[in-house]
């Protein structure tokens, strides 16, 4: 990580030393920091300026509540607003037979496509502008698998797709920034470059360094449920020896086995 003297300034400060925050104060988010936060998102880069996103704002207790159950997480419902951010045709095929205008969209992957990016970027947009402002924030992807129960809870139409939650709010304590791959490793020069193994094997170490865990009973039943299913009888028990040679289930295996 950088020093603060490295910085050119406080932009890029925040964008290398951020990080998701998983436990809120009980201070409200004050109106007008608020509504900037959603006039940055609202700005970010879209495809055509066509903006085909719905931000759904979430302060009720209860609602979160639910949230927080349903995607076993409970610091959901501690912060104090959730914004849903949705993919909307909705509203853009509605204007477009007002316009009286052929609404391709739904018949077309680049449309899907450039919709999911654009409601990234404004999600990312929002979330770099609150942490500008002294927030925390952290992405919440398990929605995804609830979108039918999602739907209903919101009262989303036809053509309206939830794709992240973000959780807004001041920071009990300013979290640490975790390890992540570097340029060197990420950034490739003109065309694609294959790693050799160890290199791949150091980049992955350097980062998770510490972050091994237990290999309990339990565990080792999910991991080896997990193989099974992917590749077969043969893979988990070479994957159950690694687990019992090495004392400890790595990064790896708890990202793709675990999680």
């Amino acid at each position: 990580m950088m020093n603060d003297k490295a910085y050119p300034n406080p932009t890029s400060k925040l964008l290398v030393e951020r990080a998701s925050c998983r436990d809120f104060s009980d201070e409200k988010i004050p109106p007008d920091v608020l509504q900037l936060v959603l006039e940055a998102g609202t700005h970010a880069p879209n495809g055509w300026n066509l903006q085909p996103y719905s931000i759904i704002k979430i302060e009720n207790d209860e609602t979160k509540r639910k949230l927080a159950q349903m995607c076993g997480q409970d610091f959901i419902g501690q912060a104090p607003v959730l914004l849903l951010f949705c993919i909307d045709w909705q509203r853009v095929e509605r204007w477009a037979r007002l316009s009286v205008a052929p609404f391709t969209a739904t018949s077309s992957f680049a449309h899907f496509w450039i919709s999911f990016q654009d409601t990234i970027l404004c999600a990312q947009s929002l979330c770099v502008a609150a942490e500008s402002v002294g927030l925390g924030s952290v992405y919440i992807g398990a929605v995804v698998e609830f979108l039918a129960e999602i739907r209903n809870m919101f009262q989303l139409p036809p053509r309206v797709l939830p794709v992240v939650l973000l959780c807004l709010g001041y920071p009990k304590s300013r979290p640490q920034p975790q390890k992540k791959l570097g340029p060197d490793v990420i950034v490739h020069a003109e065309k694609y470059r294959e790693m050799e193994d160890h290199e791949i094997v150091a980049a992955f170490e350097r980062k998770y360094r510490g972050q091994e865990l237990e290999s309990t009973p339990e565990r080792l039943a999910t991991i080896a449920k997990v193989c099974r299913q992917t590749r077969g009888e043969e893979f988990a028990k070479e994957c159950l020896a690694r687990i019992n040679d090495d004392g400890y289930i790595n990064p790896a295996q708890r990202d793709f086995g675990l999680e």
